[in-house]
């Protein structure tokens, strides 16, 4: 597996993102529990910016090809905050949708490397992409 080269910082970012997910999973797990997903969110929030450095988290919210993420996101944790929690959360899944739509491809190569379970990630993503390759072949 190939090794990354992280600072101490970028490390404690790494950590602070995966519990925002763990909580944000435990969140949704519990019936949309307010509480778990809003420390979801400001843990997450907390980690990327711990990883990629507050400008640069910035400048990647306020691009213009992606506004219209930014303010579902933000907006959906505004309702979760507002105590609307399903309907917070969906807007806020759209939002993570369109912000982080490029870098899925990217996540689930790494997740491919894991090694107990990474086999079986790298099946799942083989039957999805066979699925919706001979979706699109003309008939």
């Amino acid at each position: 597996m190939p090794s990354m080269w992280l600072t101490d910082m970028q490390k404690v970012g790494v950590a602070f993102c995966s519990g925002g997910g763990l909580f944000l999973f435990g969140g949704v797990v519990m019936f949309f529990d307010r509480s778990m997903l809003a420390m979801g969110n400001i843990l997450f929030l907390i980690g990327l910016t711990l990883i990629i450095g507050i400008q640069k988290t910035f400048v990647f919210f306020a691009r213009r090809q992606k506004l219209k993420g930014t303010a579902a996101f933000m907006g959906g944790i505004l309702l979760i905050l507002l105590r609307w929690p399903l309907t917070g959360f969906l807007i806020e899944l759209y939002g993570i949708f369109v912000l982080f739509g490029d870098f899925f491809a990217t996540i689930a190569s790494f997740a491919g490397n894991i090694p107990v379970i990474g086999p079986y990630i790298q099946m799942a993503l083989r039957k999805v992409n066979f699925a919706r390759r001979n979706a699109e072949l003309p008939v």
